[in-house]
């Protein structure tokens, strides 16, 4: 199913019938402030376990990240955050970054590195961000197998590969080819782990 969604006002009808969906378990493919990625509620085991499995990815071993409203509902998945750290995060969140931080109980173990990290991200995407706002939890950031992510920047093309795969394309115009910026905050220290669509200066 591929939905046309407004990506400065995304109709709330719409978002609803993208929420029912996760809901069931479905999975999405849906805009950010980068590329297009592969989503689900965090919560739906089987629908995460689909997704690695079209990654053809472990979810023990993946590093996937998930998409938060805001600072404050980003803080209830992450061990507390020492205020140096907020404060960096709030300078740069809504923004084109992934944020590694310590998991807190709320994180699904299915979502858990061994290290007991998670990345985690809020985007500057009305469209990704009502999504989460609607469904009340976060939903999966996955980018799509293989390398070349040029291939999925036009959702028309992504619905013609993915149509069997996933429950509804979300288009919003054309997406970006470049990813998040991944900042990895678990050892106290903000260490760069990719440079993306975001500058780093921290």
């Amino acid at each position: 199913m591929l939905i046309h969604i407004h990506p400065d006002n995304p109709q709330p009808r719409l978002i609803k019938q993208v929420v029912e969906i996760l809901k069931k378990g479905g999975i999405i493919v849906y805009p950010t402030d980068t590329i297009y990625g592969l989503g689900c509620d965090i919560f739906q085991h089987k629908a995460v376990e689909r997704i690695c499995r079209l990654k053809n990815v472990d979810p023990q071993k993946a590093n996937l990240s998930f998409v938060c409203y805001d600072l404050s509902d980003l803080s209830q998945y992450a061990k507390q955050l020492d205020t140096p750290v907020y404060r960096i995060l709030k300078g740069y969140l809504p923004g084109p970054y992934t944020f590694i931080l310590e998991a807190s109980k709320q994180v699904p173990k299915i979502l858990k590195t061994k290290k007991d990290t998670v990345g985690i991200r809020v985007p500057d995407n009305k469209i990704a961000r009502c999504i989460v706002h609607e469904l009340g939890n976060p939903i999966l950031s996955a980018s799509f197998p293989g390398e070349d992510i040029e291939e999925y920047t036009d959702p028309e093309i992504i619905h013609d590969r993915f149509e069997k795969l996933v429950d509804v394309v979300i288009d919003s115009g054309i997406g970006g080819i470049i990813p998040s910026t991944v900042i990895d905050f678990s050892k106290g220290e903000a260490e760069l782990v990719r440079e993306g669509a975001g500058e780093w200066t921290s």
